[in-house]
């Protein structure tokens, strides 16, 4: 039985790789390593939708009176985002001047927008069980609210936020980022992709095959080197993550 499982494993990937798609594109935190733009911010999301690129990763957190506010840190200037008001974080200002956007701005951009782009919503892991539902009925409702279903997809280190994305939006499409599962662990599940940093997958190559076979997706962040983009595309990941993305599409294409 396991020789047949492996051979199996192994057609799969022969097949898969023959008729791959190219490896795609994430924006780590939007495309913000220009002069106008900050992580997290209004700019660097639209920089990322303008570059028309698979994905805008951004990263949330609920204020204490439920307010979903975008920002990577749990805090900002010594403001710890989940044990505040959203009246105490709205004076908190990024780099490039403008304040934390919320995740309905982030939204809206995206409904304006003409291009593909996707918003990669990464759903940060609060301080209990009970916020971390909390954090994601909010999500789910502020994306419902704005009719962008179809547009976003959800990232989270907390396998419990994962499995709670999951049983509340079924249809969803959500990815593992902690490293520390297999895809056929994680496929039975119900989630539908692993999204590992790059050492995991290079201590791990033969997940990428197993998770391909499963049906599910391959994501690698955070890949900044052009050499280490040029392997993982090499490798066939569907999805690169990058603070790079003008220069992770170039070699991509």
């Amino acid at each position: 039985m396991k020789k047949l499982t492996a051979l199996f494993f192994l057609f799969i990937f022969f097949v898969s790789f023959s008729f791959a798609q190219k490896t795609q594109v994430i924006a780590h935190r939007g495309y913000w390593t220009t002069a106008d733009a900050d992580q997290n911010s209004r700019a660097s999301v639209k920089n990322a939708l303008n570059l028309g690129v698979y994905g805008c990763e951004i990263d949330i957190w609920q204020t204490s009176d439920g307010q979903l506010l975008l920002h990577h840190d749990a805090s900002r200037d010594g403001v710890t985002l989940q044990e505040s008001t959203y009246k105490q974080c709205k004076r908190l200002r990024l780099k490039n001047g403008e304040r934390l956007p919320r995740l309905r701005d982030a939204l809206r951009l995206l409904k304006k927008s003409k291009t593909p782009t996707k918003l990669i919503i990464e759903i940060k892991t609060h301080s209990t069980m009970a916020r971390n539902n909390s954090v994601v009925a909010a999500t789910l409702k502020e994306v419902a609210r704005q009719g962008m279903e179809k547009k976003v997809e959800y990232i989270a280190f907390s396998l419990d936020v994962c499995r709670e994305i999951v049983r509340l939006a079924p249809t969803a499409t959500v990815a593992y980022l902690n490293g520390d599962q297999s895809p056929r662990d994680l496929h039975a599940m119900g989630i539908a992709g692993i999204d590992y940093r790059y050492s995991v997958l290079r201590k791990h190559p033969e997940w990428i095959a197993e998770a391909h076979a499963l049906g599910m997706t391959v994501n690698v962040w955070t890949v900044d080197k052009q050499q280490d983009m040029t392997e993982f595309r090499d490798k066939n990941v569907d999805f690169i993550t990058t603070n790079e993305p003008v220069v992770c599409t170039s070699i991509c294409q």
